[in-house]
């Protein structure tokens, strides 16, 4: 057998093991007042314990991983056969080194067999306890550890889906927004998870004009992120049809009521923007209150209605803004303004406007990128729910 460092210090673990209960083994007769000599019972502690550890470890296989009672049943006749061997050999050392009086080997072997077969049966039992609650562990926490081993397979499918799952909802984002003679339009998406149930959309409509819209769906997660890609379908489908920005969203609220579950909606703003007229129809249903800044002045556009996939049967109305030169529209989800830092203090729509303010001298895409990297060193980038903004700039 070759003897390795594990091996070797189980093995001297074992010998202060037998030391410790020779110890109390010669204290006990010494209370009681039985003539012992200590080195003997140390010398009979060591021989039972190394040759008992020995056999059960050649037999072990005879009764370990077997269930209960059977392996009990197994080792009894087990350990009563190695305690014949065991008691034989160690008590002929014993004669030999340290012999608990002047007697021959045969007498001794005949009178002296009580203390060496209560040490064999005791150490047989805390062995045989010892290993079985041992190897019990030892299953459990492999158990434990194939589990742990599934979760963190698991896990790692569903990150690998979810960062599919991004990469498709970003693909369904303007990769190019299109852009209006007159005008400049950019944006900016930041998910709170992986996925996102914000989105923006700018598309091309016939007569020069373009299709703008931002929308944020209740919750976060896979749920809302399909959810917003369905809303999304929705206004593509129905936008070149639509009348006005208040007929395309009375037709995705209708559509909305008839599918939602309870508790889920949508909060929506869906403009049309003209370049000849230079003027944005829209129609907000439940979105954060656009900021228009113009004449170095800001305001917040208040006029909306309620939001889509709650009031089946609500009347929405178009409003109209009309653009001059230097004016910037800010539409935002309110991840943006809802986004708080670590005094739990929210970044707010007056703190919004003000910074709309300050960055309204330059490009569309400049204004969007300023305003998210402000909010997201605000929160210190631990944004609590989507955050989404789209900028509108009147050349």
């Amino acid at each position: 057998m070759r003897l390795t460092f594990p091996s070797l210090v189980r093995f001297v673990r074992q010998q202060i093991v037998y030391i410790v209960i020779s110890a109390v083994l010669g204290a006990v007769f010494w209370a009681i007042g039985l003539p012992i000599n200590p080195f003997t019972v140390l010398l009979y502690t060591l021989c039972i314990g190394n040759l008992l550890s020995f056999g059960i470890d050649q037999v072990e296989f005879l009764f370990s991983g077997r269930p209960f009672p059977f392996n009990w049943l197994i080792f009894l006749p087990t350990l009563l056969v190695l305690t014949v061997p065991v008691y034989l050999i160690s008590t002929a050392i014993v004669w030999l080194i340290s012999p608990p009086g002047p007697q021959t080997l045969s007498h001794l072997l005949l009178t002296g067999w009580k203390f060496p077969f209560l040490v064999t049966f005791v150490f047989g039992f805390v062995s045989f306890l010892h290993q079985t609650t041992k190897d019990r562990l030892e299953q459990r926490n492999q158990e434990l550890q194939r589990s742990v081993d599934k979760g963190a397979k698991q896990l790692e499918m569903q990150a690998q889906e979810l960062d599919r799952a991004r990469e498709i909802q970003q693909s369904l984002l303007p990769k190019e927004i299109p852009q209006l003679a007159g005008f400049e339009v950019a944006g900016a998406w930041r998910p709170a998870r992986t996925v996102s149930g914000d989105y923006y959309d700018v598309f091309k409509l016939d007569g020069g004009r373009l299709g703008v819209c931002i929308a944020d769906v209740v919750g976060k997660g896979v749920s809302a992120a399909l959810l917003m890609a369905n809303v999304q379908a929705a206004v593509r489908a129905y936008a070149g049809s639509a009348e006005s920005a208040a007929q395309l969203c009375a037709k995705v609220n209708s559509l909305l009521c008839e599918n939602l579950a309870t508790g889920k909606f949508v909060t929506f703003l869906y403009g049309v923007l003209d370049g000849e007229t230079r003027t944005l129809e829209y129609c907000n249903a439940g979105q954060v209150y656009p900021i228009l800044v113009s004449g170095g002045c800001t305001r917040a556009l208040d006029h909306g209605g309620a939001v889509l996939g709650v009031f089946p049967a609500w009347e929405y109305e178009n409003a109209k803004i009309e653009f001059r030169a230097g004016d910037r529209l800010l539409l935002v989800t309110d991840g943006i303004s809802e986004a708080c830092g670590a005094d739990e203090v929210e970044f707010g729509e007056e703190k919004l406007a003000e910074a709309a303010l300050q960055l309204s001298k330059r490009t569309a895409a400049e204004m969007s990128d300023a305003l998210l990297n402000q909010v997201t060193e605000f929160c210190d980038a631990h944004f609590q729910d989507d955050a989404t903004l789209l900028v509108i700039a009147a050349k």
